[in-house]
């Protein structure tokens, strides 16, 4: 026997002529993040195999709890037979250390060759655990013990726990997005929850010196950086906005500010994300819970764009944001206190409804395109991988 990790694909199982692409983006996905690892990595379209003769398995579970596409993570024990006599032997050792009062056999068989079924081959492992360790009785519905079994074309597999993995789809199998990354709770949310849906994404910043700080861009680097956890690595573009941000102040109309410096952000990231082949925006806009997320606001500021704009957390609450953003890690780093281009010249009362024509109006009396030129032209490019042992907090 030998210890080994059992992935099961949960979501991928519902993809037919394309599940290959899926399972192989898995697989480079799970080679990247365990790249410093002595492994071994064989794959159906059933079930994913790790194998090490040197690592701690436990270390290995819990980096592929940060990889999307896995459904559960299994440590089992294979054994190189089929053979029903041979199985009992050695799951009377496996058991023989364990203290239950009541277990189940809960058996799996893609080799057809054997004529029992999967219940009567689970009827047979039951009762021979019955006959060698008098102590213990079945329970189908509550039992101390699950013993499964999985018999395969030339081998068997069985394992007792199972952990939950994070589900969804491997990232990058459903194209690239550009994150609209704050240094708030809900845009790292939102990136995460459309990394979960196979989006691999690049992330965009508007930083506006000397009106913003350093510590607001380094707080965002560290999300970034928590992001590349479940994204292998992230693009950070950085864009200086204050041309932009103290133009629009100075020239419009106090009220359609906010408006205003969204439209100029949308404009900004659409190019950036046609310029790295990215096919959507995302960003952490929730209905309603600021002026510029009213739905006349939102349609305001997305008509200057094509391309689609996704908005995962659009119908949470903020206490579920938090939730999430607590789950993932990034809540902490987000509380922190330095204020990012959307917090700044923030009008005492901006419009809820602005209207579209007076938004027009307005930005002709501002060169725009020149300056949204200019700041793309000579925006950042900061490189986040997580596969090396870079630690951004020591920056906050």
């Amino acid at each position: 026997m030998k210890k080994v990790i059992l992935i099961k694909y949960g979501e991928l199982t519902t993809k037919k002529d394309n599940i290959n692409l899926f399972i192989k983006t898995l697989k480079q996905n799970i080679t990247q993040k365990l790249f410093n690892k002595n492994v071994d990595i064989i794959h159906d379209k059933g079930r994913m195999f790790i194998e090490s003769s040197t690592e701690d398995y436990t270390e290995i579970i819990s980096l592929l709890q940060e990889v999307f596409g896995i459904h559960e993570i299994i440590l089992a024990f294979k054994l190189a037979t089929v053979d029903l006599e041979e199985i009992k032997t050695h799951v009377l050792e496996l058991i023989n250390d364990k203290n239950f009062a009541t277990f189940k056999v809960v058996t799996k068989r893609s080799n057809k060759n054997i004529n029992l079924t999967s219940v009567e081959i689970s009827s047979l492992i039951g009762a021979y655990i019955l006959k060698n360790k008098s102590s213990c009785q079945v329970d189908v519905h509550n039992p101390e013990l699950t013993l499964n079994l999985e018999i395969r074309n030339n081998e068997s597999y069985v394992y007792f726990t199972k952990v939950a993995g994070l589900g969804g789809y491997p990232v990058g199998t459903l194209g690239k997005g550009i994150l609209m990354l704050s240094g708030g709770i809900d845009s790292p949310v939102a990136g995460y929850m459309a990394i979960k849906r196979g989006v691999k994404i690049e992330a965009i910043y508007f930083e506006s010196p000397p009106h913003t700080s350093i510590e607001a861009k380094n707080k965002v680097i560290a999300l970034a950086k928590i992001l590349a956890k479940y994204n292998n690595d992230i693009k950070l573009h950085v864009i200086n906005f204050t041309e932009i941000q103290e133009a629009i102040y100075k020239n419009i109309p106090h009220n359609y500010l906010i408006t205003i410096m969204r439209r100029m952000m949308y404009r900004i990231s659409a190019i950036i994300a046609h310029n790295n082949n990215a096919k959507i925006l995302v960003n952490g806009e929730s209905i309603g819970q600021v002026a510029s997320q009213t739905l006349t606001s939102m349609k305001a500021i997305n008509e200057v764009i094509k391309i689609p704009v996704i908005r995962p957390v659009a119908c949470f609450d903020k206490l579920e944001i938090i939730d999430v953003a607590k789950k993932i890690g990034t809540y902490e780093t987000s509380i922190l206190p330095y204020e990012d281009c959307c917090t700044i010249f923030v009008p005492e009362h901006p419009v809820i409804n602005p209207e579209s024509h007076l938004c027009s109006e307005y930005e002709k009396l501002i060169p725009y395109e020149d300056m949204i030129y200019k700041a793309i032209k000579n925006h950042e490019v900061i490189k986040i991988t997580n596969t090396v042992e870079n630690n951004f907090e020591d920056l906050l």
